[in-house]
């Protein structure tokens, strides 16, 4: 079941329709560190279901080697439960075209990305990588 957001569309209060989350769609989803030495965890998959503000998602769990400070897949598939809501979890929306087996992480300069080896990339550094 699809979900949407209500926006103001005019003084009127009419309103236009948002959508927040389809299934189907792929996301990059980032787990906010609790503590500092906290290893960075990363989730890349398929939305299977959303409703109010849950996020069912299937795909596979990216952590950092702590040795190599490079980050790797973990093997085996993972269906996932989300709240969108809790700002505990940074949700991007990936384009159709991105090959989610493909994914690798990629360390250019101090930037951190994410690319599938098309010309698709997505930085997620919002300042350096150290």
């Amino acid at each position: 079941m699809e979900r949407w957001l209500r926006q103001p569309k005019n003084k009127k209060n009419n309103s236009i329709k948002v959508k927040i989350l389809s299934t189907g769609e792929k996301v990059h989803l980032i787990q906010r560190r609790q503590l500092d030495k906290e290893p960075q965890r990363h989730f890349i998959g398929v939305v299977d279901a959303y409703e109010e503000g849950i996020v069912r998602v299937t795909g596979h769990v990216y952590t950092v080697d702590t040795g190599t400070f490079r980050f790797f897949r973990r093997p085996e598939s993972r269906t996932r439960i989300i709240s969108a809501a809790s700002g505990e979890v940074l949700i991007n929306v990936l384009p159709p075209s991105v090959d989610l087996d493909k994914i690798v992480y990629k360390q250019e300069k101090k930037w951190l990305r994410i690319s599938d080896g098309s010309a698709w990339h997505l930085d997620i550094s919002e300042s350096g990588w150290t």
